[in-house]
């Protein structure tokens, strides 16, 4: 591809930067892996095909370090100009730098993001349609894939009320266009999966809001979505991310057990699967590893953004993961599934503000990237070492006897497992579920 910053006076600052190189831990180089060998064999699959890393493209290159507060902090070399088609295209060309710089399999986008500013729907797709041949030929020229795209339905005014479930029909047939484009896109470049995220699909009070309608709509459009999937041939996934609020006050993709029944109500499950964020499941009240394991054992297992957010503060701040034994736990519950199949890891995370020079991106992916190859053979050792596995298996053993099969059995009913215990003389005496002992466990194989 050409150099598409030629025309802001400069090269992408990430052109001429040497690949990170996994150093191993003896290494005290910032720009270097310490964990992260992406051929290392764990559990019988290299590293790289675990965790299936990708980068966003929106926190990384479209977010000029603005919050609600104050202006953006960054003013990096693609964003000079604004966000004209020179400014778009600088940025696509600084993005697949820095992903050759990272030697990172996968990347992430919105349709909005690697676009200039598009102010109707004709002038979004005619640009949109521009920038995913340009994204083919860096996709072809580096050998980096897509992990997934999706439509932003939820930047644009229109959509200050939702996207699929606006009350307006004419802005919910604009969604459809974007969702219709964008998925053919994400097609037509190899993508692994599509998203959608909600982002307004939900309300900020009832008092102006037919919760009926909404819902039924959503779940006769994102059929719509399914249809059009196998019409198109698309293999990938089609992904909810949950989300319980913000920006609106209360949104329908709240946790993974609601999309479940949002998705079972639709007739939609095994069509559409779950793209989990941590910094999401704290919001809703859950652990990363909750959220994890309740769509490993609904079977809607799809990908994971990879983030955290501050622990004192109720906000979606989109940080990098660093807490070790966090993500440790989530693949605890993720890695005897099986782990991600088509879905990755996608660093849905973004620096700081104050972290304000282009390095900082490069140190901020170091550190998420060793944090989940650290987690992985954290996680890896629990499971080959098999002493928690072993211990629920004790626990629930029960349930394989003669009384626990008696209660499962079909002819079982409450009457006759209630008169059971009654002549057997049930007492049900208490055993302890060691739960200090399963956490020191964990703790020993941290790596």
């Amino acid at each position: 591809m050409a150099d598409s910053n030629a025309s802001l006076g400069s090269r992408s600052p990430f052109a001429d930067m040497a690949p990170v190189k996994f150093e191993g831990v003896s290494s005290d180089n910032p720009l270097a892996y310490r964990y992260y060998d992406k051929d290392q064999m764990v559990l019988g699959k290299r590293m790289e095909d675990h965790l299936r890393m990708a980068v966003c493209y929106w926190h990384t290159f479209c977010w000029d370090g603005f919050d609600v507060f104050g202006a953006g902090t960054f003013n990096r070399p693609w964003q000079r100009t604004g966000n004209d088609r020179a400014a778009a295209d600088a940025r696509m060309a600084a993005a697949f730098d820095f992903f050759k710089v990272l030697g990172l399999p996968f990347y992430c986008f919105h349709d909005e993001d690697i676009t200039e500013a598009s102010d109707t729907p004709d002038e979004l797709s005619n640009n949109f349609k521009r920038q995913t041949d340009r994204l083919a030929g860096y996709q072809e020229e580096t050998g980096v894939k897509l992990l997934w795209g999706t439509a932003k339905l939820f930047g644009h005014p229109r959509y200050a009320a939702g996207g699929l479930t606006n009350p307006d029909p004419e802005v919910a047939a604009c969604a459809i266009r974007q969702i219709r484009d964008c998925l053919e896109a994400t097609h037509k470049l190899g993508g692994a999966n599509y998203v959608l995220w909600g982002g307004r699909e939900g309300y900020d009070t009832l008092l102006n809001t037919d919760l009926t309608r909404e819902l039924e709509n959503f779940g006769r459009f994102l059929s719509m979505v399914v249809e059009h999937k196998h019409k198109l041939g698309f293999d990938g996934k089609i992904l909810i991310e949950p989300k319980p609020h913000e920006p609106m006050y209360h949104q329908y993709d709240f946790d993974v057990a609601t999309i479940y029944g949002f998705l079972k109500r639709f007739d939609l499950l095994g069509e559409v699967h779950v793209n989990i964020e941590p910094n999401h499941s704290t919001l809703s009240g859950h652990s990363f590893s909750h959220e994890v394991a309740t769509a490993v054992s609904l079977g809607m297992m799809g990908s994971i953004d990879i983030n955290t957010g501050n622990y004192q503060n109720g906000w979606d701040t989109d940080q990098f993961h660093l807490d070790i034994r966090d993500i440790t736990l989530a693949l605890v519950e993720l890695l005897p599934s099986g782990g991600l199949d088509t879905g990755g890891f996608n660093f849905d995370a973004k620096v700081r503000r104050q972290s304000s020079d282009e390095i900082d991106l490069v140190y901020a992916h170091v550190g998420g990237v060793d944090a989940l190859a650290r987690a992985l053979l954290s996680a890896a050792d629990i499971v080959e070492r098999g002493e928690i596995q072993a211990f629920k298996d004790e626990r629930y053993a029960g349930w394989k006897g003669e009384l626990g099969q008696r209660m499962l059995s079909p002819d079982a009913s409450l009457e006759t497992i209630a008169d059971h215990a009654a002549s057997a003389g049930l007492d049900g005496k208490h055993t302890s579920g060691r739960q200090e002992y399963l956490e020191n466990l964990v703790n020993r194989s941290l790596k």
